[in-house]
């Protein structure tokens, strides 16, 4: 039975946390998705994609302590059924409202408050099941504001911690979501990443290192810190975000991406091993490249996940991410070009004819079973 509607997604960024400068950013606004949202779904559907990655943005949407206004994302989701499209809905896409932080003591309350409000609300508005990822890629915010100053509460060497308090809030919140929707579907999404090991890294440091990118979905499950109340139930359908940045040496320096040294480990490979530690329905829940590299990147991504998939993976999609180009987080005037479509100054839409094209073409090659493999190794040539 198929999870979503079409094998490729589209996702559209919705970051609006407080970046390295204290400015508040809001990257739906920033790309203007929430005012453009059926010429965007209206694209997507040409080109066979019918599913896709969308976020609440927390900061927005609660307008005091406990009082929320869901009027901008009922828009989107109106637009959704307009067009056929299937949403999944971030709650958490780094950002909070101001003054609250993941260690702050009414985190959780505040957020299981969130929780309750958008389901319920979702229950009386929403005419498809929902789809909801609790927190995007804790194990990334918590190094981004736990280790790097990157975001509230800007710190350093405190990633454990806040991951810790952030599992906790995943935990609490996703049992108040099945409290008011039990047939709601719970996303997990993390980074999918690499650490490799020079001559003079210990195997067993570095095996360790590779284990932290799963303590966040491990705490969920209940197989870390069994103190939070996490349960294997939690994990129902199990995204990881992949980027060429994704695979790195142990002294932080990336692995070059194209890999004339064939020194990366293969995608499928890291796909095979996240699916067989939980044994749960996956899916790439982001991928993306920019500029000349947008093509060869996709192609390659889908050559892995087609390997996956002959090699036994339960693999149920795979997300391009952004739909729309994006700014930096700590500069919103410096573009990506990293989308389907680029911006100009004024939001316009700009077709990367080339990446679109690519995604097409794989979108119908999808539907042949039987040629999938050598019709997209033949898509480029």
């Amino acid at each position: 039975m198929e999870i979503f509607r079409t094998f490729l997604m589209g996702g559209y960024e919705c970051a609006d946390h407080i970046n390295r400068s204290g400015e508040r950013i809001n990257l739906l606004k920033q790309t203007q998705h929430h005012i453009r949202i059926e010429e965007d779904y209206q694209a997507l559907r040409s080109i066979g994609i019918q599913t896709v990655r969308e976020g609440i943005c927390w900061s927005a949407v609660e307008i005091a302590p406990g009082i929320f206004d869901f009027s901008e994302v009922y828009n989107r989701m109106q637009a959704a059924e307009k067009y056929g499209i299937q949403q999944i809905w971030d709650l958490i896409h780094f950002g909070y409202p101001d003054g609250l932080y993941p260690t702050h003591p009414l985190f959780c309350d505040r957020f299981t408050a969130l929780c309750f409000a958008f389901a319920t609300f979702y229950k009386t508005h929403g005419k498809q099941k929902l789809f909801v990822v609790p927190i995007n890629e804790i194990s990334f915010l918590s190094w981004h504001s736990g280790d790097v100053r990157g975001t509230v509460p800007f710190a350093v060497n405190s990633g454990w911690d806040i991951k810790y308090h952030l599992c906790k809030a995943a935990i609490v919140g996703i049992q108040k979501l099945k409290e008011v929707d039990p047939n709601c579907v719970i996303v997990l999404v993390e980074p999918l990443v690499k650490i490799h090991a020079d001559q003079t890294e210990d195997p067993v440091n570095i095996f360790n290192l590779n284990e932290h990118q799963f303590q966040a979905m491990d705490i969920i499950a209940g197989r870390m810190c069994a103190e939070l109340g996490g349960s294997e139930a939690y994990l129902e359908i199990l995204g990881f975000n992949y980027y060429w940045n994704c695979q790195w040496k142990a002294n932080g320096e990336p692995l070059d991406w194209p890999d004339p040294l064939q020194s990366r480990t293969p995608l499928a490979t890291l796909l095979q091993c996240a699916y067989e530690r939980y044994n749960k329905p996956i899916f790439l829940s982001e991928t993306g490249h920019f500029g000349t590299g947008r093509v060869p990147w996709i192609k390659e991504v889908i050559e892995e996940c087609i390997t996956a998939i002959k090699n036994g993976v339960e693999l149920n999609g795979i997300c391009i991410y952004p739909v729309t180009d994006r700014p930096d987080w700590d500069n919103l005037k410096s573009y990506s070009n990293c989308g389907l479509w680029d911006l100009d100054n004024n939001g316009e839409r700009i077709p990367h004819k080339q990446y679109i094209n690519a995604v097409d073409k794989a979108q119908s090659a999808f539907q042949q079973d039987n040629k999938i493999l050598n019709f997209v190794r033949n898509l480029f040539k």
